[in-house]
């Protein structure tokens, strides 16, 4: 039976892969992004990598409320709070530029998904990083095998249709952490 639901979450993610790039799924509203004619130069990240990630939408901007932190990992083939899911995240500072990159799913408000962008960067030698991220060790979401940490000021959300792949399931105890801190820093549920 779990060799069943297997195949049908990779059916389920090749349907939707395939509905995006035909664009049957989430047009964006009002303009039809031009074809990427070639792949950004290394270092760079723009429209082409958006376009490439699978993301059609605008951002709608970072996550400012409150909202309640839920653990609910399934493998459905379905984006889920408690997976680490990899996905187009935008630059803070210019939201029309980013890049593909793991995310820690850890709730969700109205149509998206709420995430907090992981890094394998050590922020344990700054005294402000303390506040700002929580370690949760190593994970198959890193083909390098390099510990990550969850950044904690900057909450994503995330369109389910954006979401390039699942990458893996964080332990119940690591979540733990993480959404303690969140409750500290953001005043969550």
């Amino acid at each position: 039976m779990a060799r069943m639901a297997l195949n049908f979450s990779s059916i389920g993610g090749a349907v939707r892969a395939s509905l995006r790039f035909l664009g049957v799924l989430r047009k964006p509203a009002g303009r039809t992004p031009a074809p990427a004619t070639r792949a950004p130069a290394p270092g760079r990240s723009g429209n082409a990598a958006r376009l490439r990630a699978g993301v059609t939408g605008t951002y709608p901007g970072d996550f400012t409320g409150t909202a309640t932190l839920r653990y609910a990992p399934s493998p459905d083939g379905r984006p889920d709070p408690g997976e680490i899911v990899w996905t187009w995240v935008p630059f803070e500072e210019d939201h029309s530029r980013g890049k593909d990159r793991p995310v820690l799913l850890v709730g969700s408000h109205g149509r998206y998904l709420l995430g907090l962008m992981l890094t394998s960067k050590d922020h344990d030698g700054h005294p402000r990083a303390r506040r700002d991220y929580v370690d949760i060790g190593t994970g198959p979401w890193d083909r390098q095998g390099r510990p990550s940490e969850a950044k904690l000021d900057r909450v994503l959300q995330i369109h389910p249709a954006d979401i390039r792949r699942e990458g893996s399931v964080l332990e119940r105890k690591k979540f733990r952490l993480v959404a303690d801190e969140l409750r500290l820093l953001h005043g969550w549920k």
